[in-house]
């Protein structure tokens, strides 16, 4: 069923995902809810660690965050006084479908996953246009690099404009009568956090600050060797009015440290030292960010900063940052036969990022700070 442009729900419960890309990418379907149902009350629960993310967003009215191991049963509990009439469901999960149901939400639209369906009211195929990320096993790899003739890309086509993963978000809205045009992901930042951003970590709002994202949380096989990211840096610290800012997580602190050592000029190792709120006001400080496939490149592209990002491992047209084909942001794609192939761990010798080179980077940064 769909709801009639007359009527619409009054408090909408929106389930967000989990991860931070994901989290973004799930953006331009939360405006066209917002679109749709201008006047509606619009909750998000989220996971604790995203809650900084959403002040000040022109799609959410409330957060309703949620902590690690809290029960499905506890969260429904705090729903339920809410009375929400819709519940939106941005994850496949059987769990967040239960949360739901849990809290009596009457209506339940969710996509279309095994051992869910029974618990939502509104079940939504996937998007026709929707390509599998389709993990390659070693042996797979090995093969194909044996073939002194293999092609690119799996011998396949590469996906179109539809298979991005921001319209399996937006298809959710098709029982809602939504809008199912893309929109660029977006993420707003409150002045105040900007301003406070800006003076804990001495950023100088008259340098270009360059931002260097050397790690990736899903694993190796993502992440631009860190070898090349010191050279780029060693080739960016002289630039005069240039700054740099390393970003990561506590994870990363050893791997940013490691780059900015040795490099003079206005360099700010900010890895393992910002909240998310902070993260998202230095990467909106920067010119541009050169970043691995991961939750800051979404989140930089989000807050209206060009990205400049090595593709090897995974797949720009499924899950590049930005409105795809967005030409402020660049894109370089590897072209080894065997990416991507979405594992974790490289099984050879990760030569779908170890062939882009520094000075390939170095041409587009050019070519931003130039424009």
């Amino acid at each position: 069923m769909s709801t009639p442009p007359h009527q619409g729900p009054h408090r909408i419960l929106v389930r967000s995902t989990n991860w931070l890309g994901d989290a973004i990418l799930s953006t331009p379907a939360l405006l066209r809810l917002r679109e749709r149902f201008p006047d509606a009350a619009i909750s998000l629960l989220t996971a604790d660690k995203l809650a900084d993310l959403w002040p000040g967003h022109p799609a959410v009215d409330s957060v309703i965050p949620f902590a690690r191991g809290e029960s499905a049963w506890s969260i429904a509990s705090r729903l339920r006084p809410h009375r929400f009439d819709l519940a939106l469901l941005f994850p496949n999960s059987p769990r967040s479908a239960l949360e739901a149901w849990l809290a009596r939400i009457p209506r339940r639209i969710g996509g279309s996953w095994p051992w869910r369906n029974a618990l939502l009211t509104d079940v939504v195929p996937d998007h026709p246009g929707s390509v599998p990320m389709v993990r390659r096993t070693p042996r797979e790899i090995r093969q194909i690099l044996s073939r002194p003739d293999a092609p690119p890309n799996w011998g396949l086509p590469a996906p179109g404009p539809s298979a991005h993963h921001i319209h399996q978000y937006l298809r959710l809205l098709q029982p809602l009568g939504g809008n199912p045009a893309p929109l660029a992901p977006r993420i707003d930042v409150p002045p105040e956090t900007l301003r406070l951003t800006h003076q804990r970590f001495d950023l100088d709002p008259a340098l270009r600050w360059i931002g260097l994202n050397a790690g990736a949380e899903f694993g190796p096989a993502k992440r631009w060797p860190a070898e090349q990211f010191q050279s780029l840096a060693r080739q960016l610290a002289p630039l005069p009015g240039i700054g740099l800012i390393l970003f990561g997580g506590p994870a990363d602190v050893p791997l940013a440290q490691t780059i900015a050592q040795g490099l003079s000029g206005s360099i700010r190792v900010l890895a393992g030292q910002t909240r998310l709120g902070e993260l998202a006001a230095a990467l909106q400080s920067c010119r541009l960010v050169v970043t691995n496939d991961t939750g800051p490149m979404h989140l930089a592209a989000a807050v209206g900063t060009p990205v400049v990002v090595p593709f090897g491992s995974t797949s720009p047209e499924l899950t590049g940052p930005g409105l795809p084909g967005d030409p402020r942001h660049h894109l370089i794609k590897s072209r080894v036969p065997c990416a991507p192939c979405f594992l974790r761990t490289c099984p050879v010798d990760h030569r779908c990022l170890r062939d882009i080179t520094p000075d390939q980077i170095r041409v587009r940064i050019q070519s931003i700070i130039e424009s």
